[in-house]
């Protein structure tokens, strides 16, 4: 069994030019808690172990300013640091104790496209306590790239992750059992597509997604089932521009998985998921998913 030098997608980091309207979306409608402020940012978490899995920081505009995983030990940190160092990438952080409530030590970096990516081991965790209808963690984060082959290869060699599907548009890629906490989505400019939350189940799935609507924020897309590992979905828009997404069921693989292709990730005309009850996308969430850039700190 595949060993992972990086073994979860912990957080997200995102700018936004309203952090108040941000933070009430995320707590009164969409499941997490705030459980901390430091340094202008406000911390966000789940309901699993996970310190916080959102961090929201004011800024002039939608954008991602940060994506963290977590490392399996300090010796795979260090070879990931001078690995990225190797293939030419900028060290923003160095290699040291890392601010912030969670603690834990790491460094960060800007990957070839743009994206600012942060590593840590012995991070702050908590008690797990599973609740109905709220999110556990985070599912994965689906990057916007205008060179899907470069940056999925950038993740393989020097990150570490494994190809789990290639579709016509998009490389899902894995660091763990889940099939994919990266998503490479072919697009014209390179940022931001959606921020995937994990449910407990589907009826949480579907639950949440009508306390969503209830709060008058339609479905952008579901809910529905996809292909590339078999999770159910519901996409929302959220009030600053940013595409998250309720998932459950995500399919768990191990390395006798068969990676598929194009050719086996093909819908009948007019369908857009397994099942065949979601409707097109909406105009709304198309847009949101290429309109929010990376923030290039």
């Amino acid at each position: 069994m595949t060993e992972f030098p990086i073994i979860a997608l912990r957080s997200v980091e995102i700018g936004t030019p309203d952090i108040e309207r941000s933070e009430a979306f995320y707590t009164k409608i969409w499941g997490l808690d705030v459980v901390a402020r430091d340094d202008g940012k406000v911390f966000l978490a789940a309901t699993g172990h996970d310190h916080h899995v959102l961090e929201l920081k004011a800024s002039h505009r939608s954008e991602l300013r940060k994506v963290t995983f977590r490392v399996r030990d300090e010796a795979e940190l260090s070879m990931l640091h001078d690995r990225l160092k190797g293939f030419g990438c900028e060290i923003l952080r160095p290699m040291g104790d890392r601010p912030g409530p969670a603690g834990g030590i790491g460094f960060v970096a800007s990957e070839p496209q743009g994206c600012v990516l942060e590593f840590v081991y012995g991070d702050k965790c908590k008690k797990e306590a599973v609740e109905a209808n709220r999110p556990l963690r985070l599912a994965h984060v689906n990057i916007n790239s205008a060179d899907i082959e470069e940056l999925s290869a950038f993740y393989r060699n020097v990150l570490g992750f494994l190809l789990t599907d290639r579709s016509k548009i998009m490389a899902f890629l894995r660091c763990n059992d889940d099939h994919h906490a990266v998503v490479l989505a072919e697009a014209e400019m390179n940022g931001l597509n959606h921020i995937a939350f994990l449910m407990p189940d589907t009826e949480s799935v579907m639950r949440a997604s009508g306390r969503v609507v209830d709060n008058n924020i339609p479905i952008g897309w579901g809910v529905g089932r996809h292909g590339p590992g078999d999770n159910v979905f519901a996409y929302f828009v959220d009030p600053l521009g940013v595409v998250v997404e309720y998932t459950s069921e995500v399919l768990q693989v191990d390395d006798s998985y068969k990676v598929g292709g194009p050719a086996d990730w093909t819908w009948p005309p007019g369908r857009t998921d397994h099942w065949g009850i979601a409707p097109p996308k909406s105009e709304g969430c198309k847009k949101a998913q290429v309109s929010v850039p990376f923030s290039g700190n």
